[in-house]
C-alpha cells in the first residue's frame, strides 16, 4: 500500500471541482483537509486545498468567476473586468495570452469550468474520474489519494529512460487512473461532470529578425522579473551564467534590496565565480556571496536522508543537499523570493535542428551553419548528412526510439539535426521493463504529434518541457524552508519572445546565446555580455560517485525497483561499485536513483490533510 504525503509536507496544493452536484462527495471529503477554499458563483465548492493567500487573485462578475494561483502581477480588479466579458470559457484566451508571470488560470462560467497550467510543466495540471465527476488539481498524487490508486509500474519504467523519456511520455503521471493536460491545452469541466481538453496555444511562426526579438524580448523578460519583485524589499537570486546574470541585473533595476549567491564549484575550468565578481563590480548595487566549493556537499549525498514527498520521481534527488544551500542561506538572510536562470539554455541556446528547416529555405546559410557545428563538436560527416536529408515524421522516429532502448547510447560527436536525442534504458532495466516502455513508446508512436511543425521549436519545447519537469520540483523543495523559487525564463511571454526570432539570427556556431546578449545591453554591464563559457558539473559528478559510492550501494539493498520487477539489483550494484564505463554517459545513475529514493519516499508519507 503506498502512502501519500499530508498537508504539512507538502508546501501547497490544490484541487478544482465541476460545478455539478455529483462533485459533492469530492468536496466533503477535501473540506476537513484543505486551508483554503474558493466557491462557484452557484456556491458549490470549487477550489480547494493549501496556497498562499498573497499567490491567489479573484474576480467575479454575474455568473463568472476567475481565479488566478502562483507568480503574478494580476489584480482582482483586472479579473473582475475580464470576467464580465465572458460569456463563455473560450473568451479568456485574451486573458491568458496576455498575463504575465508563471500561474495556474481557472476560470467558472455559467456552470462550466476551465483550468490551465503553463506552456512548460512548471505548472501542471492533472485529471481524475472519481465517482461520477471529473476532478483536476495541480498534484497527481492528491488525485491518486482520492483514487487510492497505485503506482504503475509500466510508467515508472519509463522514468529510467536517460537522459528523460520523449514527448508525450516524458509528463505522463506515474498513478494509475490519473492523467496529465497536456501542452498547449486547457482542460474543460461540464455541469455534468465531463471533461474535455481544448488546444488554445501554438508556438509562435520563427519569422522576427534579431533586432525586434531581441527588443521584445527584453520587454519580456523584464516583465517578468518585475511582476515578482515589485512591492518586495529585498530579494535573492542566482549569479553564475549568463542566462541568471541578466535576471539578476533586472531585478538590480528595482528598488529591492538583490542578495546575489554564486556557487564555486570543484571543477578547476570553472569560472562562474569569477564573471559574477565583474558582473557585480558593475552593477555596484548587489550584496554577493561566494559558496566556496570544497565546503559543499557532494553529488549522491544524503540520498538515504532525503524525506521530500513529490507526485513522480525527482532526477535533482541526487544532488538534493548542494541544490538546497542557496536557498537555505537566501531564506536566512530575510528574502521570501529567490530568482534563477533556469530555463535560459533551453531558450536561448537553441537547438541546432533547426537547421534542418532552415536548409531548405535559406540552404547557404544553413549549410555555413552546419560546418560551423560540424567543426567544433565535431560532428561525424556521414551521420550530419543522414539526419539533413531525411524527412521522416516523429512518428517515425519515435517508433526508432523504441526499437533502439538497449543500444549503446550515441557517441558525444552525434549530430543534433534529428527529432531529439534517442534515450537508452540502463543495462540494469530487467527485459520486462525494457518491454513495458518499448510498449508506451510504440503505442504513442501510432498517433503522437510533435509539440511543433519543424524538428528545430519541437526540440527546444521538449527540452523546456522535461527540465521544467525537474525545476518544479525544486520549487518544492525550497518552499520547505519558506522561499518561492521563481524561472522568469519558464514564462509563457517570455518563451514566446524567444521562440519568435528567426533561427538563422539565434542560432550560430559563433557566438554564445546573442539573442539574450542583444536584448541585455544596457542592463547587464558590457564586460559581461562579452562571457562564452558555461560551467557543466561532469566533474562533480564523477567526484560524487567515488565520495558517495557506499549511498548508492545502499539502494542497491532490498531495492524497491527490484521488488516491482523493473531492475536487476545486482547488475546496478556492480555499475555502481567502480567508476562508470565509457559506455554510460556520467548522469546514467540520476534517473534510477530518483526512481529509487521517491519509491521510499512513498512509505513514509501519510494522506493529504
Amino acid at each position: 500500500m503506498v502512502c501519500l504525503p499530508d498537508s504539512d509536507e507538502v508546501p501547497g496544493w490544490f484541487v478544482v471541482l465541476p460545478d455539478c452536484a455529483s462533485a459533492a462527495p469530492v468536496g466533503a471529503a477535501l473540506r476537513s483537509r484543505a486551508e483554503q477554499e474558493v466557491r462557484h458563483p452557484s456556491g458549490r465548492p470549487w477550489l480547494l486545498g493549501r496556497w498562499s493567500p498573497n499567490a491567489v487573485a479573484v474576480g467575479e462578475a454575474g455568473r463568472t468567476k476567475i481565479v488566478v494561483v502562483g507568480d503574478h502581477a494580476v489584480t482582482s480588479g483586472r479579473l473582475t473586468t475580464a470576467a464580465g466579458r465572458t460569456h463563455t470559457v473560450a473568451d479568456l484566451d485574451g486573458l491568458a495570452g496576455s498575463m504575465v508571470g508563471s500561474c495556474h488560470l481557472a476560470a467558472s462560467v455559467a456552470g462550466c469550468v476551465r483550468v490551465q497550467g503553463s506552456i512548460t510543466g512548471l505548472r501542471r495540471v492533472f485529471h481524475a474520474r472519481i465517482g461520477d465527476a471529473t476532478v483536476a488539481a495541480d498534484r497527481a498524487d492528491v488525485l491518486a489519494d482520492l483514487l487510492d490508486a497505485e503506482v504503475d509500474e509500466q510508467r515508472l519504467a519509463v522514468r529510467l529512460l536517460n537522459p528523460f523519456a520523449p514527448h508525450p511520455l516524458s509528463g505522463e503521471p506515474v498513478w494509475r487512473e490519473v492523467s496529465a493536460l497536456s501542452t498547449g491545452h486547457y482542460l474543460v469541466l461540464d455541469g455534468d461532470g465531463r471533461r474535455r481538453p481544448v488546444k488554445w496555444w501554438t508556438p509562435p511562426e520563427p519569422v522576427i529578425p534579431m533586432a525586434k526579438g531581441a527588443s521584445a524580448l527584453r520587454d519580456a523578460l523584464s516583465a517578468a522579473v518585475e511582476a515578482r519583485v515589485r512591492g518586495r524589499d529585498l530579494v535573492s537570486c542566482d549569479l553564475g551564467g549568463l542566462d541568471s546574470t541578466s535576471v539578476c541585473s533586472l531585478a538590480a533595476r528595482s528598488r529591492a534590496k538583490v542578495i546575489a549567491y554564486t556557487t564555486d564549484g570543484r571543477d578547476p575550468m570553472g569560472d562562474d565565480v569569477t564573471w559574477a565578481r565583474r558582473t557585480v563590480t558593475g552593477l555596484g548595487n548587489v550584496e554577493h556571496h561566494v559558496n566556496a566549493g570544497d565546503r559543499l556537499p557532494m553529488v549522491y549525498e544524503g540520498l538515504r536522508d532525503v524525506d521530500d514527498h513529490f507526485d513522480e520521481p525527482c532526477p535533482a534527488t541526487v544532488d538534493r543537499r548542494q541544490l538546497l544551500i542557496i536557498p537555505r542561506l537566501a531564506a536566512a538572510r530575510g528574502s521570501q523570493l529567490h530568482l534563477t536562470g533556469f530555463g535560459g539554455d533551453e531558450l536561448l541556446a537553441g537547438s541546432p535542428a533547426h537547421l534542418h528547416a532552415l536548409l531548405r529555405t535559406h540552404p547557404r546559410t544553413a549549410l555555413q551553419r552546419v560546418r560551423g557545428f560540424a567543426a567544433q563538436r565535431p560532428w561525424s560527416y556521414r551521420e550530419t548528412v543522414r539526419q539533413l536529408w531525411d524527412n521522416s515524421l516523429y512518428r517515425a522516429w519515435l517508433a526508432r526510439v523504441g526499437n533502439q532502448l538497449t543500444a549503446v547510447p550515441p557517441p558525444l560527436e552525434t549530430p543534433t539535426l534529428d527529432w531529439g536525442t534517442p534515450p537508452r534504458l540502463p543495462p540494469w532495466a530487467t527485459p520486462d521493463a525494457v518491454e513495458a516502455v518499448r510498449e508506451l513508446i510504440h503505442t504513442a508512436a501510432r498517433t503522437t504529434e510533435p509539440l511543433a511543425e519543424k524538428r528545430g521549436q519541437h526540440v527546444e519545447l521538449e527540452a523546456m518541457r522535461s527540465t521544467s519537469l525537474m525545476v518544479r520540483q525544486l520549487g518544492q523543495m525550497a518552499a520547505r524552508v519558506g522561499l518561492t523559487l521563481a524561472a522568469p525564463y519558464y514564462d509563457d511571454r517570455v518563451i514566446e519572445a524567444g521562440l519568435a526570432v528567426r533561427p538563422e539570427d539565434r542560432i550560430t556556431p559563433w557566438q554564445y546565446k546573442p539573442l539574450i546578449i542583444e536584448a541585455m545591453r544596457g542592463i547587464v554591464p558590457d564586460e559581461s555580455l562579452t562571457r562564452h563559457t558555461k560551467d557543466e558539473g561532469s566533474y562533480e559528478v564523477e567526484a560524487g560517485l567515488r565520495e558517495n559510492r557506499a549511498e548508492l550501494l545502499a539502494l542497491c539493498e532490498d531495492s524497491r525497483l527490484a521488488r516491482l520487477g523493473l531492475i536487476d539489483p545486482n547488475v546496478l550494484r556492480e555499475v555502481c561499485s567502480r567508476p562508470l564505463p565509457p559506455t554510460l554517459p556520467f548522469d546514467a545513475l540520476y534517473q534510477t536513483a530518483a526512481c529509487e529514493v521517491w519509491l521510499r519516499t512513498l512509505e513514509t508519507a501519510t494522506a493529504p490533510g
